[in-house]
């Protein structure tokens, strides 16, 4: 089963990572406070310390990830979905990802510009969902992506 990264593993985060572990896979969910690690690791994914407004800090996490799920639209950060997106796509070339999954920002409709860019410049499999689309939207999305 691939690994699934998923970059902002709040509560919608959290219940993403429940149902892919229940499915088998393995995986890896970011979050900026060190508090909130107990509840990621709860849901059996491996929880990891990352800020997504420091894309540095979210390097390491992209190690033996197949797909990585930018679960962030409905963060109300617009730099989320433009210079740190970019930079976050451009980074992905040279690691194992294999496909990204982009939750659409409420704030910010840039953003589907940027992953469909790096999609067309990387070939790298891009689906796009709504911002709050449901469990089952995102399960899609990540299966499609992880086949």
């Amino acid at each position: 089963m691939p690994r699934v990264l998923i970059v902002g593993c709040g509560c919608r985060g959290r219940e993403l990572a429940s149902a892919l572990v229940a499915e088998g896979h393995v995986v890896r969910g970011t979050t900026r406070s060190p508090g909130a690690m107990e509840a990621i690791c709860a849901t059996g994914a491996e929880p990891y310390l990352g800020d997504p407004d420091r894309i540095v800090t979210l390097m390491d996490a992209l190690s033996a990830v197949t797909v990585a799920v930018w679960l962030l639209g409905t963060v109300e950060a617009p730099h989320l979905h433009a210079g740190r997106l970019r930079m976050f796509c451009e980074k992905t070339v040279d690691t194992p990802v294999r496909g990204i999954v982009y939750e659409a920002s409420v704030v910010s409709p840039g953003g589907i510009a940027e992953v469909e860019m790096a999609g067309d410049t990387w070939q790298i499999p891009i689906r796009v969902v709504e911002a709050g689309a449901p469990l089952a939207v995102l399960l899609n999305a990540v299966r499609e992506l992880a086949t």
